[in-house]
């Protein structure tokens, strides 16, 4: 097979990863509008869901993958933690803000990944990198209507929620860094990293049930009941936004070059928004698609930048 032909079934690759990850966010505004699912409830089923998958698909397909050394243990705890309490304030931004909104505020990650890089690597930084770093603030800022006082007013947890989920989603990448140079298998990172975020989450949902609804402990984890729409809707989302994503997306990079991967996933906000556009009726204004365009713009010269 050509080069050309390799590159161009790379594409076709990533760009499939991309609309599958695309669907996420009206997948979860979905459950959440239609049955009211709880949102730590839903996150808890939604990587529960995932890590099944990666347990079968691993039994399957490569058991050697289980393999994680003794040493590893408390870095994959702190992984998981890490992204039990991203994938909650990713439910919640979506419940707050709407699927094609919460999607470009967790694009502000790369941006906030740079700058902990800085700080925790001492990755230097070129114009390019400070140039897309503001571009991307910039653009989260009008996304969010964090400049606007009164929508502190209106909707103060949609804004904190968002920015939050870019944040602790650059802490999550820096963690997948971590665990390459640690040579852990993508793949055996992800399983142990959605099994103990699902660990984690179960307790969050009893500390929600305790302290925060007031109801007899973990009375909402069958929220959804004998729905068999709703635990399909869950199931489906768990396994094929998210491990078809993360597969096809791994795979791509056999075919491209991470940088051109990377490039073809910043495009998720703009299907996402369809998607919320077609089932949602979801629409974002003139000054939030100003703001996507200069946050997408901020990630792309960001790509460029670590390229050169």
């Amino acid at each position: 097979m050509t080069t050309q032909h390799h590159r161009s079934r790379g594409f076709i690759i990533a760009l499939v990863a991309t609309v599958l990850w695309s669907t996420t966010g009206p997948f979860i505004s979905h459950l959440v509008k239609t049955y009211s699912l709880p949102s730590l409830v839903l996150a808890f089923w939604r990587d529960l869901f995932v890590a099944f998958g990666m347990l079968v698909g691993l039994t399957i397909f490569s058991r050697k993958l289980f393999a994680l050394e003794r040493k590893h243990w408390v870095f994959m705890l702190v992984y998981g933690l890490t992204l039990a309490v991203f994938n909650s304030l990713w439910t919640f931004s979506v419940q707050y803000n709407g699927a094609a909104v919460a999607t470009v505020l967790a694009f502000s990650s790369p941006a906030m990944t740079a700058l902990l890089s800085r700080i925790i690597f001492k990755e230097t930084f070129n114009w390019v990198k400070v140039v897309s770093i503001a571009l991307s603030f910039l653009g989260t800022i009008l996304v969010s209507g964090a400049a606007d006082p009164a929508a502190w007013k209106l909707n103060p947890l949609g804004i904190v929620f968002g920015l939050l989920t870019g944040l602790i989603f650059a802490f999550y990448n820096l963690y997948g860094k971590a665990a390459g140079d640690r040579h852990i298998d993508s793949w055996t990172a992800l399983l142990y990293s959605f099994a103990s975020a699902t660990f984690f989450l179960f307790f969050f949902n009893i500390a929600s049930d305790l302290f925060i609804t007031k109801q007899p402990a973990l009375s909402n984890m069958f929220w959804l009941g004998d729905s068999l729409p709703g635990w399909g809707t869950l199931f489906f989302l768990g396994v094929a936004p998210t491990l078809g994503g993360f597969g096809l997306y791994t795979l791509s990079i056999r075919y491209l070059s991470p940088t051109i991967s990377n490039l073809v996933a910043t495009l998720e906000p703009v299907f996402t928004a369809v998607w919320s556009y077609l089932f949602l009726s979801e629409i974002l204004t003139g000054i939030q698609l100003g703001g996507s365009f200069l946050l997408l713009l901020g990630v792309i010269l960001l790509r460029a930048g670590d390229r050169s």
